[in-house]
């Protein structure tokens, strides 16, 4: 098979979700070595994306992504309250991992005056508030991603694999109920994919704009129980699709809304 045409059939077959390499080289019957230098050129074209130990597809964007600097000082007060509420989940004894994000590291300054927690993280902006602290900080190497001052990748993953946690906090560009977590790039939902796995409970801290919002066309299920931390008021419209989902907890930044099952269960 000429190298376009078997490229070709790769690309179909990561797109289809056969993204291991293992798996692929069973598939077509090559080497790891011919494998991984077929994923490496689709990736450098930007039509996957490499994990560790495969490959994801990558479909683009819908919206440009915000600047730090705008994250930074766009509902500032929200995200504080949002993270206060996150930080009373935040128990003596606990390892939590903080993701990458402006309402994380709102969180990351209140916790600084804790000892009795590990925090994990990817988030820069976390490290530089809690790098003074005495709370014990794990950082999760990888791929800088300047746009948001986290880290991401191949390595990034790896890490994450080798570890667990007993709370993980994560923002999101959007957040839509039965579907999960939207995001700018395919590496930042995959590595949330990660982080869901190995974490015992999960928080999504989003401002309410965020709630049903479909602005990236990259996503993270959420096919589990999780509980989500917004500034939203019960009773809000934009909730109205959240309620629909048992395995969704709600909590506001002035009151927490629990939620009922539907009737017959």
């Amino acid at each position: 098979m000429k190298v376009t045409n078997r490229r070709e059939a790769m690309l179909k077959a990561v797109l289809s979700g056969m993204n291991d390499v293992g798996a692929l080289c069973e598939h077509f019957g090559m080497s790891e070595a011919t494998v991984r230098r077929d994923l490496r050129a689709l990736a450098d074209e930007r039509l996957i994306v490499r994990t560790y130990g495969g490959a994801a597809a990558s479909v683009g964007i819908h919206e440009p992504e915000e600047s730090l600097d705008l994250r930074r000082e766009s509902f500032r007060e929200q995200k504080d309250a949002i993270a206060q509420v996150a930080v009373s989940h935040v128990q003596d004894g606990d390892t939590i991992f903080l993701d990458g994000g402006t309402t994380t590291a709102a969180m990351a300054r209140l916790l600084a005056g804790r000892r009795d927690i590990r925090v994990v993280t990817n988030n820069l902006l976390a490290i530089g508030l809690l790098a003074s602290s005495e709370v014990p900080v794990t950082l999760i190497g990888g791929d800088l991603r300047p746009s948001s001052m986290s880290t991401l990748g191949p390595l990034a993953q790896l890490a994450l694999n080798r570890l667990s946690v007993d709370k993980a906090f994560l923002g999101a560009d959007g957040v839509v109920a039965g579907r999960g977590l939207c995001e700018a790039t395919a590496e930042q939902a995959y590595l949330k994919e990660c982080v869901i796995r190995q974490a015992a409970n999960i928080f999504v801290l989003v401002t309410s704009h965020k709630l049903d919002r479909a602005s990236q066309q990259h996503w993270t299920p959420l096919e589990r129980d999780w509980t989500l931390v917004t500034d939203a008021q019960p009773g809000a419209p934009e909730l109205a699709t959240f309620l629909l989902h048992s395995e969704v907890t709600i909590e506001t930044a002035s009151q927490q809304v629990r939620q009922p099952l539907p009737q017959g269960r």
